[in-house]
């Protein structure tokens, strides 16, 4: 195997795409590969990457959430059917279609002319199953931090201060309206997350999803991945952006504001992690649960649920072996599709992974028990993706022509 390509890409991507870059590679639980380039001070150029350097996870943290519902599903403590509002009570009750808001722009738009006469709808028919693959017709976005309270202080927030927060962002997120009928559409939402989170929390009766992660994922799994990791390990950890509403350039601190308004501690984003935890992560799904989780949950969890044209559009309803919609996913999995999918075509059919708005992602090839962990701090540059963008797909081609 000669890594040689994969080493001079990721080279060459520092600084351009990101001041700080991880690329592991792992076959059958054994590691092939691990490359770390930049700096945690691009500026100065000291404290360089390694292997323990600490990045923010982003939605990977979504991987994450869906593994302690598989979990818990398992143990038979709750189903994938099951109404949310089973959980959180408050979630309830009739709601329009109505307005949502840009993500990137943050401006609010106008429900899709395709949906915006369907309404109202009957929120008790949301189900955990529809969070896990993104048909709950919940909007891909709100500013759930404006009514969380002010901008979170730099440092370690009181558990009290934690659990206001949680509340606020809890009774914003049950009066949203919703952006199209539930299991009629597909669109991606960190809504629908943030709430599946604070569900699990429910059901494990825990005071935070932080509790519940490392109750049935990271202590199994033996990961260091964590929320709101301590001060004593921010030298450790990958910076982000310079934050407007902060007033301060991130590290230590989560990236997204909806996490930071929630007190740094939801199921969408928030967690901080290494390669090692990654490719741990997707070991467990290409090694059929290890005894953690069902073979037949993993098997579901990496099968065609849900396929789609584009955000939106009417759910296919005869589903296809082969990528051929523009949209596939698992349960909580995004899955291989489309012509230019971010793992590139060099990776099977089957594939399955997740990408992170800082620039993370982990990606697995069950045919060839193959995980990469690709871990960077784009955003330290700014939002604009096209580097990105064009940087994973490179990378992953290139472990298949190491491999080759």
């Amino acid at each position: 195997m000669n890594f040689a390509t994969l080493d001079r890409i990721l080279q060459e991507a520092v600084p351009t795409v990101a001041p700080a870059v991880v690329c592991r590679v792992e076959q059958a639980g054994q590691l092939l590969y691990e490359g770390c380039y930049g700096w945690l001070n691009p500026m100065l150029k000291t404290q360089p990457v390694t292997p323990e350097t600490l990045f923010d996870l982003a939605s990977l943290t979504k991987l994450f959430t869906a593994t302690a519902c598989l979990r818990l599903h398992d143990a038979g403590k709750l189903a994938l059917d099951q109404p949310l509002a089973r959980w959180l009570p408050a979630f309830a009750g009739e709601r329009p279609i109505g307005e949502t808001e840009d993500p990137l722009e943050k401006v609010v738009q106008p429900p899709h002319p395709r949906w915006a006469d369907k309404g109202p709808v009957d929120a008790t028919t949301v189900t955990l199953r529809q969070l896990l693959t993104h048909t709950s017709g919940l909007p891909a976005w709100r500013s759930v931090y404006l009514a969380c309270g002010p901008a979170p202080a730099r440092g370690p927030a009181h558990r009290a201060e934690i659990l206001r927060r949680q509340q606020a962002g809890l009774q914003a997120l049950v009066q949203y309206p919703f952006a199209y009928p539930p299991g009629q559409s597909y669109l991606y939402s960190d809504i629908g997350l943030m709430l599946l989170g604070m569900a699990l929390a429910r059901c494990n009766d825990d005071v935070s999803l932080a509790e519940t992660l490392a109750e049935w994922v990271m202590e199994p799994l033996g990961l260091q991945a964590c929320f709101n990791p301590p001060v004593i390990l921010w030298d450790q950890v990958a910076p982000t952006e310079y934050c407007p509403w902060r007033e301060r350039r991130l590290r230590g601190e989560v990236h997204d504001e909806n996490g930071a308004g929630l007190g740094g501690i939801a199921g969408h984003a928030g967690l901080f992690g290494t390669g090692a935890d990654l490719c741990r992560l997707g070991r467990l799904y290409l090694a059929g649960g290890e005894g953690l989780l069902q073979p037949e949950t993993v098997a579901e969890s990496c099968r065609v649920q849900v396929e789609v044209d584009e955000p939106g559009a009417p759910l296919r309803t005869r589903l296809h072996a082969e990528p051929a919609a523009a949209i596939r996913r698992g349960l909580g999995w995004m899955l291989r599709s489309g012509a230019e999918p971010s793992c590139s075509l060099a990776f099977g059919p089957r594939s399955f992974g997740h990408t992170g708005f800082t620039g993370t992602s982990l990606w697995c090839d069950p045919d060839r028990e193959l995980a990469v962990a690709l871990l960077t701090n784009r955003v330290y540059h700014g939002r604009d993706p096209a580097a990105i963008t064009r940087l994973r797909p490179a990378v992953h081609e290139a472990v298949i022509a190491a491999l080759s």
